[in-house]
């Protein structure tokens, strides 16, 4: 199985301590944020992490290159020429991510910091059959966030409103994603967000990404936000962590 890890970012929001490392290596609990990650997919069966990456990719590599060895897991690069935002690298790193095998693979953003419930994750992609599953979170002020509004009973999601002036809903994409390989065939090879237009679009679309659920993340969380889609987009709850 295999994981990829958005690391394009400058982390102007983390400066001073992101001037002279990427902000994935910034430490979260006395280890750099993306080694959390690293483990907690290793844990679940990853066995290749693929990090999207622009920002000081030699420092990024140069760092992870021991802890390949350390986890037992293989670490490669796709490196972007241009700022491609957080949809585009999965299109770039396409012929690193699909392998003949159809297993669905992890997208995680880089500054995600929370319990990691993954195992949980694959389970709810497998039950409720659709192409993508994404994991939301709670929070208190969503008019601060794209809100994800979905059935309650259900977890199907219905749409995805950007920063809402009125209370449309209090759960927020997480930045944890399970995909099927199918969906990079709905990314193209450009500057583009999954947040606020490859999910949206093919939401509205209903059936043109099948059975899209998202879950709701249990225990903390910082950061980000957590999904899956139509014909279902489900969720998973949680709580958060701000650094």
């Amino acid at each position: 199985m295999k994981a990829l890890i958005l690391v394009g970012g400058f982390g102007t929001r983390l400066r001073p301590l992101t001037l002279s490392v990427p902000k994935p290596l910034v430490e979260f609990a006395n280890k750099p944020m993306i080694l959390h990650q690293i483990e907690a997919l290793k844990a679940i069966g990853v066995t290749e992490v693929v990090l999207a990456i622009n920002y000081q990719p030699e420092v990024m590599m140069n760092f992870l290159k021991d802890f390949e060895t350390k986890l037992e897991i293989k670490i490669t690069c796709s490196q972007e020429t241009e700022p491609l935002g957080t949809a585009g690298p999965l299109a770039l790193a396409r012929d690193k991510l699909i392998d003949g095998s159809g297993e669905p693979f992890f997208v995680l953003n880089s500054d995600v910091i929370s319990e990691y419930p993954l195992k949980q994750m694959m389970e709810f992609h497998k039950v409720h059959g659709g192409e993508a599953s994404i994991m939301v979170t709670k929070v208190d002020e969503p008019s601060k966030y794209g809100v994800v509004v979905m059935e309650e009973s259900t977890g199907k999601v219905e749409k995805f409103v950007e920063k809402p002036k009125i209370f449309v809903g209090n759960k927020i994409n997480a930045g944890i994603y399970l995909l099927n390989p199918s969906v990079l065939d709905k990314i193209e090879l450009k500057p583009t967000s999954i947040e606020k237009e490859v999910f949206p679009k093919n939401c509205s679309r209903g059936q043109a990404l099948r059975n899209g659920a998202s879950r709701v993340l249990d225990g903390h969380w910082t950061a980000k936000r957590l999904y899956h889609w139509p014909k279902t987009l489900s969720r998973i709850p949680s709580k958060k962590i701000l650094i």
